[in-house]
């Protein structure tokens, strides 16, 4: 039977004339699954709680039962369309409360629908919370909605759903239209194109979801991941090597197609690993990954009546595709010795030691973010104080290729690369993989989009290098940005605003209209925005970079990093959130994440001169005085750490720029012409004060 939308659907006209026992055959059957007397229970107090207050309204709409909601893997328990309203009702069991998890549910639902689905963008969503024993004096049916047309969760009990319908339906104004089957059924079909987090998307993927599931359809993301996939098909087939580059814009996806890569090669029996440099990003995935497996094995468990995987079982699995980019690197570098300036394998050392393989067991590895490798100095110099190897042969990039070489028959690396977000010393850029594949691997095949030389990355002469070698593949490259599901264009805009394109800048950013961008001197105002447009379980926190030591004169101490673990995955009730918004994260732990809406505060580290024309770049040398920085490489991180900063938010973001310090005596490390400057430039670009 193929995967169904929803498991039972009908008018509200025919569904007041079916009986319950009829309702429930069609919901068991739909759900191909065994179904208990919880559930069974569960359907049939909803069914007759449903008929008991829908006549008024037999003429009007449409019953929904079981309406799928992919991106969060779950289903509403029921939809209502009546006239052009999507009611969403949420039914908790005999004796619960309106609790906060509950309601942050079907919030979510709405939010998911009103954001994702087609049908519902220009819909009026309604989302109900029903607990049915709850107290009447519990219940509130005050209708309060937002700009997009989604209101605050009305919370009733069995009792008083009635009264719900008819508050809604009299006070929120609204079409009513003659009832159309088709009508209804066009929008309980319409096309579903979510964006999810990188976290909510390893999640789905891991639950055997593809990418086309979890992500907007027809994107470039499609294509891409489809191109790979076929790459290593023929690799696989021909016993060919190769290396595959794929690029994008910062939030284009390229961490997403990495992860469905691995996750279909595990998944189909193959051996695949998923291998990123950036540490936080690891942690984050690894634990999200392990809690959401440990949760659906207890579910699964407890039917089939066997004792669940403890966490450390389902950390290991998880780790099995998701790993370090240096625990890999270590991982090969055992029994193997330098000769001729070559790593090669010790004389009779695998032979002793079976339970250790020279040749590694996957033939698929990706490395996110592979620009940041490291170059031949940086890794010559941790061998020797970290490893005790001295005169290391091999860069980083040359290095985990001759791992994937050691193969005897196929193997595929998958660079996938950021642009402008080098924020690192020490990084080997794309240059390094070029010349270590003409260097040492001229038998392997090189795909590539035509973009990498448009960027600047690589020279035309780099690519003379591997010219015969190469296998030009434009699918590869990502133009459009998914973070942000409400704007493609917010990196463009950041760009311009980082070159200091005062005009491109304007005129881009009112083309962000969905994507609100606001700016004040109040830290305070900047976080009770934060708090009025977040809805349901939407994230949100506190950014800066990691030379903003000032800004520790209004509450944001740089220096103390938090577990930003728990920043990225405990709820609001936690103090350890970044919802809580008591801890700031920097550049080097939000890289490669995101949140729905940022807080980005701008210190008078990256400053603009008295004409706006150019940026003066400082860090905090010592408690007096800010020290300029000289190095053209290190202001270039520097303003790749805004960069990053300022496309974190998917949805939209304040920025918080001080006042500076006026006092007698003056604080000479926070002269307020310096945050003036800052302010006075986003101001001129078009960015909205908050007062």
């Amino acid at each position: 039977m193929p995967a169904l939308r929803y498991y039972y659907s009908d008018t509200i006209s025919r569904f007041l004339t079916k009986n319950t026992e009829e309702i429930i055959g069609k919901l068991t059957l739909a759900s191909q699954h065994d179904i208990n007397d919880d559930t069974s229970n569960s359907w049939v107090e909803e069914i007759e709680t449903l008929k008991s207050v829908l006549a008024p309204y037999k003429e009007r709409g449409s019953v929904y039962f079981e309406y799928n909601i992919p991106r969060m893997g779950r289903r509403a328990d029921v939809i209502l369309v009546i006239d052009e309203l999507i009611f969403i009702l949420e039914f908790k069991t005999s004796g619960s409360k309106f609790t906060h998890d509950a309601i942050t549910q079907v919030w979510d639902y709405a939010l998911d629908l009103k954001n994702f689905q087609e049908g519902s963008l220009d819909r009026i969503i309604v989302p109900i919370l029903v607990a049915p024993s709850e107290k009447d004096k519990n219940c509130d049916f005050s209708l309060h909605h937002f700009e997009d047309n989604v209101y605050e969760p009305l919370r009733t009990n069995g009792n008083r759903l009635s009264e719900v319908f008819s508050i809604s339906l009299t006070q929120i104004p609204h079409e009513e239209i003659d009832h159309s089957d088709d009508r209804d059924e066009k929008w309980a079909k319409s096309g579903y194109e979510p964006t999810p987090t990188i976290i909510e998307a390893a999640i789905a993927l891991y639950e055997e979801n593809t990418v086309e599931d979890i992500t907007k359809h027809g994107g470039d993301i499609d294509k891409a991941s489809s191109e790979l996939s076929r790459i290593i098909d023929y690799c696989r087939d021909n016993n060919k090597k190769a290396i595959c580059f794929i690029t994008g814009v910062p939030g284009a996806g390229k961490t997403l197609i990495g992860l469905n890569t691995a996750i279909d090669q595990f998944n189909r029996g193959e051996k695949a690993v998923y291998l990123s440099g950036n540490f936080p990003l690891v942690e984050v995935l690894q634990e999200a990954l392990t809690r959401d497996y440990v949760r659906r094995e207890k579910i699964k468990a407890k039917k089939e009546g066997r004792k669940a995987c403890t966490k450390e079982e389902a950390k290991s699995k998880v780790k099995a595709f998701i790993q370090m980019i240096h625990h890999y690197r270590d991982l090969y570098l055992e029994g193997t010795e330098v000769v001729d300036n070559e790593i090669r394998p010790i004389e009779g050392y695998f032979q002793s030691h079976v339970d250790k393989a020279y040749i590694p067991s996957e033939h698929v590895a990706i490395f996110d973010e592979a620009q940041r490798a490291w170059t031949g100095e940086e890794l010559k110099r941790f061998m020797r104080e970290k490893k005790g190897i001295r005169d290391f042969p091999y860069s980083e990039p040359e290095y985990l290729i001759s791992c994937m070489n050691r193969q005897l028959d196929w193997g595929v690396v998958v660079c996938l690369v950021g642009n402008g977000q080098a924020i690192n010393k020490g990084e080997a850029g794309l240059t390094e993989w070029i010349e270590s594949i003409s260097r040492s691997y001229k038998d392997w095949e090189v795909y590539m989009s035509e973009y990498l030389l448009q960027s600047g990355d690589i020279s035309r002469t780099e690519l003379e290098l591997v010219k015969k070698q190469l296998k030009p593949r434009e699918d590869l490259h990502l133009k459009m940005s998914m973070r942000s599901f409400r704007s493609e264009k917010v990196s463009i805009f950041v760009n311009q605003l980082l070159a200091l394109q005062k005009e491109e800048a304007t005129e881009t950013l009112k083309e962000l209209e969905n994507y609100p961008i606001v700016l004040t001197r109040s830290l305070d105002k900047a976080k009770q925005w934060l708090r009025d447009h977040a809805r349901g379980s939407e994230r949100y926190g506190l950014l800066a970079s990691s030379k903003a030591e000032r800004l520790k004169a209004i509450s944001i101490n740089v220096r103390y990093q938090p577990d930003f673990v728990h920043w990225f995955l405990e709820d609001d009730t936690d103090i350890r959130s970044s919802n809580a918004l008591e801890d700031t994260l920097t550049e080097f732990k939000v890289q490669g994440l995101e949140i729905d809406w940022a807080c980005v505060a701008w210190d008078a580290d990256l400053r603009l001169n008295k004409e706006q024309t150019a940026w003066q770049h400082h860090q905090l040398r010592s408690g007096t005085k800010w020290q300029n920085i000289n190095k053209p490489i290190n202001q270039q991180y520097q303003i790749n750490a805004y960069r990053v900063l300022l496309t974190r938010a998917r949805q939209g973001m304040v920025i918080v720029v001080p006042n500076g310090d006026n006092g007698v005596p003056p604080d000479e490390t926070r002269k307020p012409e310096w945050y003036d400057g800052i302010y006075s430039y986003l101001k001129e670009i078009g960015i909205k004060e908050i007062l």
